[in-house]
């Protein structure tokens, strides 16, 4: 792929953070079986040490080794096990030592086993602060493993030497450096697989990919309280208005204003339920003029009004919404 068709990808990755995340460095002796519950974030695992198995339901258990990174980009339930017979055991089960903030130990070895057999395992719990990029992650696999990255990637290689090295060390600081390097190797993973890993896409990662609907995506999703007109963003891609909405709906299955409203509404959910920000404050950011013209957009898009989202927790969102 060019430089120019990547520039809308980087644009939008450019806004993805990582927030409220968990991290936990766990030290099992076989046999184990931990399993994660699932999770509105992603969950993300580093062997440092050893050899473990992945299992998810309806998949094949997938070995993992020392090296090996993965991510779950939906956090989908899922266990890690020392062998595919081993029953797991929920990781809230096991005693673990807090070492600051969202970060934990859990030393759950066997003294009479060989420390040689030992698996060292860091995870992580990421909330990705993408919301208005919600697309994204419905259509990304179970797991992204990230040793499929590294010859096209060459800079995950050394991010992974030195977690390994973190990993292995006792030094002050581990905790938090390995929190930040896991942070950057999630964001590499999802940027690799758009820029390499969908293949023949189609959609919304079709029209990203695309450097003239990429552009008026990447700005709609950077500015998305801006006053938006279709003659505007017929303007970004440069085409007449008629040919913009034609070629935008069939790549993303909306017409463009419905876009932008469903990409201001993603937000406002995560912005009031998650973050607690005022409605009135919400409802300013994403350019509407008044608490009522903005309440009646979030109840078309979550059919209830944005006072009930908290007592509902948003659990609940259009099966066509985006």
């Amino acid at each position: 792929m060019n430089a120019s068709v990547s520039d809308p990808i980087s644009e939008l990755l450019m806004g993805m953070r990582l927030r409220g995340a968990s991290y936990s460095k766990l030290l099992f002796s076989p046999p184990f079986g931990v399993s994660f519950p699932p999770s509105e974030g992603a969950q993300f695992h580093f062997v440092a040490s050893g050899q473990a198995i992945l299992k998810l339901a309806d998949s094949a258990p997938a070995p993992i080794s020392s090296g090996d990174a993965i991510l779950l980009p939906g956090g989908r339930e899922h266990a890690i096990v020392s062998n595919a017979n081993v029953r797991a055991r929920p990781l809230e089960s096991f005693l673990t030592v807090a070492l600051c903030e969202d970060i934990c130990t859990l030393d759950a070895h066997d003294a009479e086993v060989c420390r040689s057999k030992d698996v060292l395992i860091f995870t992580a719990r990421m909330d990705f602060e993408m919301a208005s990029l919600h697309p994204l992650i419905e259509l990304m696999p179970d797991v992204l493993r990230v040793s499929s990255l590294v010859d096209r990637q060459p800079e995950i290689r050394p991010l992974l030497e030195a977690m390994d090295r973190e990993m292995q060390s006792e030094r002050a600081g581990t905790a938090s450096i390995l929190a930040r390097l896991a942070d950057v190797l999630a964001a590499l993973v999802v940027r690799g697989w758009i820029e390499c890993d969908c293949g023949d896409a189609t959609g919304w990662v079709s029209a990203l990919r695309d450097e003239r609907l990429g552009r008026v995506l990447s700005a709609v999703h950077r500015d998305p309280g801006h006053n938006w007109t279709l003659s505007e963003m017929a303007g970004l891609m440069g085409s007449s208005r008629s040919v913009f909405a034609e070629r935008f709906a069939v790549a993303t299955g909306y017409t463009p204003l419905r876009y932008v409203t469903a990409v201001r509404m993603r937000l406002a959910m995560q912005w009031i339920v998650r973050d607690r920000m005022p409605i009135e404050l919400a409802a300013r950011r994403l350019g509407y003029q008044s608490h009522a013209a903005f309440s009646r957009a979030y109840k078309r898009f979550a059919g209830h009004a944005p006072g009930q989202a908290r007592h509902l927790n948003n659990s609940h969102v259009p099966e066509r919404a985006l």
